[in-house]
């Protein structure tokens, strides 16, 4: 009971499994065992065929977005989640034994079961966000107890279980269009904005993770307190949204992306609060600093409830005072500033430009890079990428891998910047809604058009995105910077013959082969 074993993000040891005692995340070995039994006690509840209610559905969605990569460390959270789930199962039936999963005799049932279940754990961080917004989507939620069965149906082979893993892309489209629906109408579009790097001499706080929510409740508190809010990593692109932006407190972002912020957050005299995963164990020079919401967790920090009170981080940032002058915090490649807010809205209400472009030669390709970043060796390779990028090329870019470039200056094409950041990793919605508006625009598919994705990926919710592009039937994928360990070799061939996925190589190479 003391060996953990955890292969679902892409750091993962060896490139085959976190086992021992602490996961390369920092996830120790008990914690690991507690989320395990959690997941068991979820797959229980779904195969004992519960009364659904909107009640219940949250409780599903809470419990598996806990289980996400660098979400909760807390054994008394993912405890207490966890005998809130078993205490719904009807006949108080023991929890699927995980065991199963990570050891079954064949690995593409594994591998395929492996895809489901963490599709759906990274669809779940997206329902919540949508949740606490007040959308909900029935079939979505449906489709949590559907797959959570199937993983916990030891007869299921190849043949029932493939079909399942693009149901899942399926059903997370649906997702991320439903969130896509919640944040705009309680946001408004998001618009092109230049973000400063910037931080001014006063009080603040800075947020990360990707609930705008969390951000929004923030803001009105600390609205008349004397405390600035900058966001960090997934929440940037919250700059955009009008109803956001009208903040006067809402200021810039700090630093780049979440495995950064040991080395950012040192020392540093702010306050720092989680809304989501990205939490990665806090050193000591600041962790008296960092407060965690919602389903985060960490043993030591102050974890704001469901009353969102924000009052012990304004406090803290008042403690702690801010700089005394202000203070620069550049991107990798030394900018002072970002730009954001190319969503589908700002986009598509350039189609006509765009479409232009294509027509008279003045843009020859788009690149959508982007995806998670990560810690480990290789990912300069995506910045090596847009670099290499010919000028009459695009780059659409979303979610944190893009902290990776973003600070660029590419120059434009036609008055649009060559670098287009969309958004969070959720709005890959954005992406996949303008590549089929592109196609519509040229009467043709969207494996058609001159169109490449270039996918860095790190965790769960990269694992929903793409299987919702294979869904999509979208082909010659790159995926980097190491191919998932829960893909088999069977797996993997399937989806390079049927898809065209392929691992990245080298940046010149890629680019030469894609524009050839």
């Amino acid at each position: 009971m003391c060996n953990m074993f955890c292969y679902q993000c892409e750091q993962t040891a060896g490139g085959k499994g976190c086992q021992g005692k602490a996961g390369v995340c920092g996830k120790p070995a008990d914690n690991a065992l507690l989320q395990d039994r959690l997941t068991g006690t979820l797959v229980a509840l779904a195969k004992s065929n519960p009364a659904r209610s909107a009640a219940l559905d949250r409780k599903v969605i809470e419990g598996l977005f806990t289980t996400v990569t660098n979400v909760n460390f807390s054994n008394e959270d993912v405890s207490k989640t966890l005998e809130s789930v078993a205490a719904e199962i009807k006949g108080g039936g023991a929890p699927y034994d995980m065991a199963k999963l990570w050891e079954a005799k064949s690995e593409d049932v594994r591998s395929l079961k492996s895809l489901i279940l963490f599709g759906i754990r990274g669809m779940a961080a997206y329902a919540y966000h949508a949740l606490v917004l007040g959308y909900a989507d029935e079939e979505v939620n449906g489709f949590f107890y559907k797959a959570l069965s199937a993983v916990g149906d030891d007869t299921l082979g190849q043949n029932e279980l493939l079909p399942l893993v693009l149901e899942t892309g399926k059903a997370n489209f649906k997702c991320m269009e439903l969130l896509d629906k919640a944040n705009t109408e309680t946001y408004g579009t998001p618009a092109p904005t230049k973000v400063t790097q910037t931080v001014e001499p006063a009080p603040f706080i800075v947020v990360s993770g990707h609930d705008l929510r969390d951000l929004k409740l923030l803001l009105e508190q600390a609205e008349d307190k004397g405390v600035n809010v900058y966001t960090h990593g997934e929440m940037l692109p919250a700059h955009a949204y009008p109803e956001l932006a009208k903040y006067r407190r809402l200021k810039g972002n700090f630093g780049t992306a979440w495995q950064n912020q040991q080395k950012e957050f040192a020392g540093v005299p702010a306050a720092f609060l989680f809304t989501t995963n990205c939490l990665m164990p806090p050193k000591a020079s600041y962790s008296d600093r960092v407060f965690t919401t919602a389903v985060v967790g960490y043993p030591g920090l102050v974890h704001i409830g469901e009353d969102k009170d924000f009052t012990p981080v304004i406090e803290k940032a008042l403690e702690l005072g801010g700089y005394s002058e202000p203070r620069t915090i550049t991107g990798i490649n030394g900018g002072d500033s970002v730009i954001t807010g190319f969503g589908h809205g700002a986009v598509l209400s350039a189609a006509d430009k765009i479409v232009s472009a294509v027509k008279n030669g003045a843009i020859k390709h788009f690149f959508l890079v982007g995806g998670c970043d990560g810690a480990k060796p290789g990912r300069n390779y995506f910045t090596d990428f847009v670099k290499a990028t010919p000028e009459d090329t695009i780059i659409l870019t979303l979610a944190c891998g893009k902290y990776r470039f973003n600070d660029l200056d590419l120059g434009e094409i036609d008055g649009l910047p060559r670098i287009l950041d969309m958004g969070q990793c959720n709005d890959s919605y954005s992406a996949i809604k303008v590549a089929l508006a592109l196609a519509d625009a040229f009467e043709c598919g969207v494996n058609d058009l001159p169109l490449t994705l270039i996918l860095s990926w790190y965790e769960q919710k990269a694992v929903s995105v793409l299987l919702t592009l294979l869904y999509l039937g979208i082909k010659n994928i790159r995926l980097g910077p190491t191919l998932p360990a829960f893909v088999s070799p069977n797996i993997l061939s399937f989806l390079a013959e049927n898809f065209g996925i392929t691992p990245t190589t080298t940046a010149d190479e890629d680019i030469r082969r894609i524009l050839k």
